[in-house]
Formats: C-alpha cells, sequence, structure tokens
C-alpha cells in the first residue's frame, strides 16, 4: 500500500526539517541536546501539524534509540505498561536509550499519567509526549516535573511554502496553478499535514490543480479550534479584551472565529452578558438590556441567523461608554469581608419581627424614605448605613 504524502514527506534530518528554528537551528535546544547524544524526558506542546511527531522520530534516530510510539486516543495503559516491561527486559542488555512517545498525551487521564511517573524517575524509558492542549492544564504536576515543556509554534505561510514545493516534486504529471497553491497556504492555516493532504486529495482528482479544485476539495477553511481547549479560552478572551479596548473590528474578528469554529452562540451570549455588567455598567446602563436581550434572542433563533445578533451587541458593547465603578466596588467590599472582623448590623437596621426585637431597638428612629423627608423639610437626613468599624468606607467611586 501507497504511503500517505505526509509520511512520504516526513524529514530524515534536522536540516530538512522545516519550522521550529528555536528547538532545532543551529544554535537550538534539542539540536544541542541531540549533539551531547543525552536527551530527556520532554513534552512538545503546539499546534496539529507543526511536527511534534516528525520531531521526536528525527531524536530518536540521531540517538539511536528505540522508538515506540502510542496515541493516547486508541492505546491503553496496559500496552504501555508491557511495552515499557519489556523494554526495562531490553536495558538490561542493551546501552541504548527507549523513547516512548504519547500523541495526544493529554487524552491520558491522572491515573494514567502516573503510571509513567516511576519508570521516567528511574531512566527506564525517555518519555515524549506530544499535545494540543497547555500541559499546565492537562498533564500532571509530578510529570511535568520530571519533564521538560518545549513549545512548537504554528507554521509561517512561507514554511508551508517549502514543504508544498517539495511536496509538488511527487507529481510531475500534473499542473498546478499559483492561485492554487495560494489559497492552499491559505487553507493550511499553519497545518502542514492539513496542506499535504488536500494537495493529495486534489491531484487524485484532478491533472489540473487550479483553484476552483482546491475550493472544491477543501469546502472550507480549517481552524484549530477544541471547544474545550486553549483555543477556546484564548479566543473568548482576546474577544471580551476587544470590546473592554473599544475596538469593534477587533472583537467581530474574533467573534466570527468562534462562530466558524462552531463554538455554542449561547455561551458567547452568555459572556457578553456579564461583559455589559462587568465593564460598562451604569455609564451605559443599556448594555446590559441589550446583552440579556441577545442572549434570549440568540437562544430562541438558533444560527446561522443569530449571528447577526452576536454582531450587533458585541459592536455595541466594544463603542459603549465604560465603568467599573460596581465591579471594583463589589470586590472591594468582599475583601473586607475577608479581612475585616466586622460590627454587627446597625440596630436602626434591622426589622423589628416581635415585641423583644422592638424592646432591643430594632428599626428605632430609622427614617425609610430620607429622601421624601429631605424634600418636605429641607433637612439632611445623615443616617448611618454601615456597620460602626465600617463608616465612611467608599466602595462605589464613580470615577471609575
Amino acid at each position: 500500500m501507497d504511503a500517505p504524502l505526509a509520511e512520504k514527506l516526513r524529514p530524515k534530518t534536522l536540516n530538512e526539517f522545516i519550522g521550529q528554528k528555536h528547538l532545532v537551528g543551529k544554535n537550538g535546544v534539542i539540536r544541542k541536546m541531540i549533539e551531547k547524544g543525552k536527551i530527556f524526558s520532554m513534552i512538545f506542546w503546539g499546534p496539529p501539524g507543526c511536527g511534534k511527531t516528525t520531531l521526536a522520530r528525527l531524536i530518536a534516530k540521531y540517538i539511536k534509540a528505540e522508538f515506540i510510539s502510542f496515541s493516547a486516543v486508541t492505546s491503553t495503559i496496559n500496552e504501555v505498561k508491557e511495552i515499557i516491561k519489556k523494554s526495562k527486559e531490553k536495558n538490561l542488555f542493551s546501552k541504548n536509550q527507549t523513547i516512548i512517545f504519547i500523541d495526544e498525551i493529554h487524552r491520558f487521564n491522572k491515573a494514567q499519567q502516573d503510571a509513567f511517573l516511576p519508570y521516567v524517575e528511574d531512566g527506564t524509558i525517555t518519555l515524549i509526549g506530544a499535545t494540543t492542549e497547555n500541559p499546565g492544564f492537562e498533564v500532571i504536576a509530578p510529570l511535568i516535573s520530571r519533564c521538560q515543556i518545549y513549545v512548537l509554534y504554528q507554521l509561517k505561510d512561507n514554511e508551508i511554502k517549502k514543504i508544498i514545493d517539495k511536496a509538488l516534486t511527487f507529481f510531475p504529471n500534473h499542473k498546478f496553478e499559483t492561485e492554487a497553491i495560494k489559497y492552499l497556504i491559505n487553507y493550511s492555516h499553519g497545518d502542514a499535514r492539513t496542506a499535504l493532504n488536500a494537495l493529495e486529495l486534489a491531484t487524485d482528482i484532478n491533472k489540473r490543480i487550479d483553484i476552483k479544485t482546491i475550493e472544491n476539495t477543501l469546502q472550507q477553511k480549517s481552524i484549530f479550534y477544541d471547544k474545550k481547549g486553549d483555543a477556546h479560552y484564548d479566543t473568548i478572551s482576546a474577544f471580551i479584551k476587544s470590546m473592554r479596548g473599544g475596538d469593534p473590528d477587533a472583537a467581530l474578528h474574533y467573534l466570527a472565529r468562534m462562530i466558524k469554529a462552531g463554538e455554542d452562540p449561547v455561551f458567547i451570549a452568555r459572556r457578553m452578558v456579564i461583559f455589559a455588567s462587568e465593564d460598562i455598567s451604569n455609564a451605559q446602563p443599556t448594555a446590559l438590556v441589550l446583552a440579556t436581550s441577545c442572549m434570549q434572542a440568540v437562544h430562541m433563533i438558533g444560527m446561522p441567523e443569530a449571528s447577526l445578533i452576536l454582531a450587533q451587541t458585541a459592536t455595541y458593547l466594544a463603542t459603549a461608554k465604560k465603568s467599573i465603578a460596581s465591579t471594583v466596588g463589589i470586590q472591594k467590599a468582599l475583601e473586607d469581608l475577608e479581612n475585616i472582623n466586622l460590627d454587627p448590623i446597625p440596630l436602626h437596621l434591622r426589622n423589628p419581627e416581635n415585641k423583644v426585637m422592638k424592646s432591643l431597638g430594632y428599626e428605632k428612629n430609622h427614617v425609610r424614605y430620607p429622601w421624601l423627608v429631605e424634600k418636605q423639610t429641607g433637612k439632611k437626613i445623615n443616617q448611618e448605613y454601615l456597620p460602626k468599624n465600617l463608616r465612611g468606607k467608599k466602595y462605589y467611586i464613580k470615577d471609575f
């Protein structure tokens, strides 16, 4: 069976490896490790198609280590343990390292990840994990403390072009239009595997590859976005910060990313309701009304029409006046609850539910409608509402 194009193009040397110069370039840390012949357990964190698996294979090749690959999606921990057991037996007779490569290591749960610890600790295996998710959240702390974390970045357009140029040599009988290649580079979104798989599929369809062929093959642009992963949190964070900074164009861009990736529209609307109160508040109270109406409308109407409601609300919030007076105020009030030994609620603010409570002074001398008394008498009513040790405390400062 003919190997996939991506496998045929997999680099066989570090010099053939495209991208990640900070790791494999002339002064790259992994290149330096390889040159010294000493590799430690590590975790590669980066988006799909940036070279995590390829780099792990190259490391094993250069140091002449036995390379065993697993996918956390399809492999069980018992399979891994069996291989580790065999590796331990082999190491009794061999000086070569055994590299266990776990793709999508974040898919192993805590107990499964715990199983690696003693073998990494005693040097039975060198673990290389690959993940698209933040290892700080998805990989257990004891394992992280025994591994180096290396970040791999999305490939740049010029790097994707180099990979595609190499791939084109496998199709000498095909004709490729320049615009089609440009579209393919743009479509890949820095994912070499996506680009190569799309190219291979297109060549199976036609001998002449024009932009229409690529469009028909790909259908839509691929966006790396896991609704439970970093892209989810990073994008909503950028969306909120863009509205906070008063940039409706950036807000629409990040909103479009979320819509394109199939994010839950009610989730987006809910975050805008929070934003309306947290960041706009009483500077423009209609913001909360509109955001709440947006959430209700989105829930009732659904996609794709709900995208119009989301866009209207996002641009309104981005351009609205801002105030964090109530946000800062409640935060300060909550801090005082933690840090101050509070005096009792003043008696005149308590309801006298029975005669005993009334005899103790509950609600005594309380003015229920001070504004009305002031209006009728012209006298200022100075009634205290805070506990004794907080008198004069200011939580709500309108200038914020």
